[in-house]
């Protein structure tokens, strides 16, 4: 009896736990058809908004569109507003009404009537008649703001204020070619002159921007931040895939360029499953088996225009220069702020080269002719519009873009003069043509001493002046730049790759030296002229260091003067708004006998050779 009454009572238990336990099933169930329900009622919700996003992004591509119509029509407008007013003014100032205008106020009075018609007869110079100003495109390359922002540095519980390097807006280096990049702050600002480009869509939005200015290929880096670092790290996302099946079917070239390492980002493994579904692959790394595209110095923000207010009288360690909160424009800004950077053992090379080519000394100590011969290494190194030549050329775009040859005009007034004068010239880049003005017995000495140069050679006139000659030679130059060397100067084998870098950087249309060593034989004295003119726009240069974009200088001409030409020339820039800028102190001695203009206008360096002090 006992032992069926025990059976009984586990059995009972047995029961009820199984009861309890199906109960929890049932409310463990019940939960989840209630959670069921709740997604299901959340996924319509989100099917109905993303048609809701859809018809709203559809509504924005037409009010964009309708809005790009408007601006093109009020531009419209104001032109031809501006033709009417041109007109009305022209008709004023016309010979026809004025004598009209005379006749009617003075038929009454013939002193008046003689007074207006002698008016009337005077020539008067007409209103210029308005241009089309070109309308500019809306492009997705509007969107994310590229400028420094950031005015306050504190170094060792210090705070200093600076003005933040405005960083130029452009000109593009192939305004002909587009480029949608997806890229990280730094790499856009090396891209970002280099053509149109299309920056800031999104794996939702590209078809929608990208054809608001159809690009000819797509530049994808390996980004580590923003809404592609997803899609290109391990396997790819449907983003990329749809992007990448986009431009297949428009025939654009599409390229993936590797630049983060495994300190920065991820190594070239994480992202080779991207990359393999690209046309073309680079990497900044020179050991992976990928074509390499290294970082490269970009001059319109890698460059030694100063700072408003100049530098601080510190040297600074990469840790205060670089704190890890600034932005890539804000660093573009820090760069041009110290006197001098002590830069570690294993600083990236690409890191100390954008320093150096902002014009700032690497070391313990400020030295403007170590940082001068850096500067210059880091150009030499390999500019970014040299490194999309070849990235273009390796995926079969052409790369046509503005070149920087040069034509050099001399007027030899002595055979003696002609040895040291054709040597200086034969050691200078970039010069493909000579237009020299010398005695005749100069001609085939001149076209011995500089066989790869295209030599113009016209016999010295002793009836014209200096600037005559020079005048007729602008006629007869063909390169896109046009140098002057004056031949009792010394000038160093970088000279002219050294102002000619300066149109790289620049907005002038006339770069030289307002800053520069000068050498007076008779009291053997080196002096320095305005040394705080170097890397500005200026008034006037010297005319012996005078380098020109050709069109401009043959719409200034050059006066019929021997002495001063390059004083009336700079006049001449001033009244039309031609810019003149300044480059470098080096590179160039002015020597004289005598010159007491000199004497009183620059500040004496040493007794001795000016040598030294200019050439590096």
């Amino acid at each position: 009896m006992s032992t069926e009454l025990e059976s009984t009572r586990r059995a009972l238990r047995e029961a009820i736990s199984q009861a309890e336990h199906a109960a929890e099933l049932a409310r463990l169930l019940d939960a989840a058809q209630a959670r069921l329900a709740e997604a299901e009622r959340s996924a319509e919700e989100a099917r109905a908004l993303a048609a809701r996003l859809e018809e709203t992004e559809e509504r924005l591509t037409k009010e964009r569109e309708a809005g790009e119509r408007l601006r093109k029509e009020v531009a419209e407008q104001r032109y031809q507003t501006e033709v009417a007013q041109w007109k009305l003014s022209s008709m004023k100032v016309a010979r026809w009404n004025r004598i009209g205008d005379a006749l009617k106020s003075g038929k009454s009075n013939p002193v008046r009537l003689a007074k207006g018609l002698k008016g009337a007869a005077r020539a008067v110079k007409r209103p210029a008649a308005p241009k089309r100003r070109p309308i500019p495109i809306a492009s997705a390359d509007d969107r994310p703001s590229f400028q420094a922002v950031s005015s306050t540095r504190t170094v060792d519980g210090a705070s200093f204020r600076l003005k933040p390097f405005r960083i130029p807006t452009g000109p593009n280096t192939r305004p002909h070619l587009t480029a949608a990049v997806i890229a990280d702050p730094h790499a856009e600002a090396l891209l970002r002159y280099e053509w149109r480009q299309t920056t800031g869509f999104t794996p939702r939005d590209f078809a929608r921007v990208l054809p608001l200015e159809m690009p000819h290929l797509l530049v994808v880096e390996s980004v580590t931040e923003g809404p592609w670092a997803s899609e290109i790290v391990g396997t790819p996302g449907d983003g990329l895939r749809a992007l990448l099946a986009w431009c297949a079917e428009r025939g654009i070239r599409t390229v993936f360029w590797h630049t983060a390492s495994s300190a920065h980002g991820g190594s070239i493994a994480d992202y080779s499953a991207a990359a393999e579904l690209f046309d073309h692959r680079f990497t900044v790394e020179s050991a992976s088996g990928w074509p390499q595209l290294p970082f490269g110095i970009q001059p319109r923000v890698h460059n030694p225009l100063p700072l408003p207010g100049g530098r601080i009288d510190r040297v600074l360690t990469l840790e205060q220069l670089l704190p890890e909160e600034l932005s890539y424009p804000d660093q573009l800004t820090s760069y041009r702020w110290p006197a001098a950077v002590s830069v570690p053992p294993g600083t990236p090379q690409w890191r100390a080269a954008e320093i150096a080519a902002c014009g700032t000394s690497i070391g313990p100590e400020p030295d403007s002719r170590r940082a001068h011969a850096a500067l210059r290494r880091a150009y030499a190194g390999g500019t970014m519009t040299e490194h999309v030549d070849a990235l273009l050329e390796a995926i079969g775009l052409p790369s046509h873009r503005a070149t920087l040859d040069i034509s050099v005009m001399q007027v030899l007034p002595s055979a003696d003069l002609a040895e040291p004068a054709l040597a200086q010239i034969a050691k200078q880049a970039g010069v493909v043509q000579l237009v020299l003005f010398a005695p005749a017995e100069i001609e085939a000495r001149a076209r011995e001493a500089l066989p790869g140069v295209d030599v113009i050679f016209r016999p010295l006139d002793p009836a014209l002046s200096t600037g005559a000659m020079l005048d007729r030679g602008l006629d007869l130059c063909e390169a896109d730049l046009v140098a002057v060397m004056d031949p009792r100067d010394v000038y160093g084998k970088h000279y002219l790759s050294d102002l000619t870098r300066a149109f790289q950087f620049t907005t002038a249309d006339i770069v030289g030296k307002a800053a520069y060593y000068a050498h007076l034989r008779a009291a053997q004295a080196t002096l320095l002229k305005q040394p705080e003119a170097e890397y500005s726009y200026v008034p006037e240069i010297n005319g012996a260091t005078l380098l020109a974009r050709r069109g401009p200088l043959r719409e200034l001409g050059i006066a019929d003067l021997t002495e001063g030409w390059d004083e009336v020339l700079m006049r001449q820039c001033r009244t039309d708004g031609v810019r003149v800028f300044s480059a470098d102190r080096f590179g160039y001695v002015r020597v004289r006998d005598e010159d007491r203009w000199l004497l009183g206008a620059a500040q004496l360096v040493e007794y001795g050779s000016a040598e030294p002090h200019a050439l590096i």
